[in-house]
């Protein structure tokens, strides 16, 4: 599915967060590999799971063609600062619901990058109809979490011990569900 551009300002950032294109390919590759490696609340350590241009440009297509998922990239001046991905499924008993996920390079958090990209998928949820969203997110990620619960989303479980971290200490995982009508923070346009 395509998602129309949409501009955003935010402490004098402008942002525009549209659905990926074939020719964002290599910018999301370079772009991930980053963002694995600026953060441990992700669950790939850099360079684990590695997605080439190619890799992407067959992801975004296959998105594009899927009405239960979605792809969107943030981009500042011409250059990609985040991007965001719903997966839905076509098993019937799962067809109701997607997987958020996304990851914004860190000179560009507090901007609300990672929010506009939140409320754009939820939008497209709402739009098509889908029941529910749901994510993963470290337990010490209090700052997502919070932007999360902003959302309408809510703790449903938690995966305890379920990650690693450099520290040698394990962490949880909580998983968060928003239901379809559930409101939270109103979106900021240009």
């Amino acid at each position: 599915m395509i998602i129309d551009a949409q501009g955003y300002e935010n402490k004098g950032l402008r942002y525009t967060v549209r659905s990926a294109v074939p020719q964002d390919a290599g910018q999301l590759s370079a772009l991930r590999l980053k963002v694995d490696g600026e953060t441990e609340n992700l669950d790939r350590v850099q360079g684990e799971g590695f997605i080439d241009p190619e890799g992407f440009r067959s992801l975004i297509a296959a998105d594009t063609a899927s009405s239960t998922n979605l792809f969107l990239v943030a981009e500042v001046e011409d250059r990609l600062a985040g991007f965001a991905r719903c997966e839905g499924s076509l098993l019937r008993r799962l067809a109701h619901q997607a997987e958020f996920g996304v990851g914004v390079l860190q000179e560009y958090w507090g901007f609300g990058i990672g929010r506009s990209l939140l409320e754009q998928s939820i939008s497209w949820a709402d739009a098509i109809s889908l029941e529910k969203l749901s994510l993963k997110v470290l337990e010490r990620n209090d700052k997502a979490i919070r932007l999360y619960e902003s959302l309408g989303f809510e703790a449903e479980g938690v995966l305890r011990r379920d990650k690693r971290l450099a520290d040698g200490h394990f962490y949880s995982t909580i998983l968060m569900g928003r239901l379809r009508g559930d409101r939270g923070g109103s979106v900021s346009q240009m």
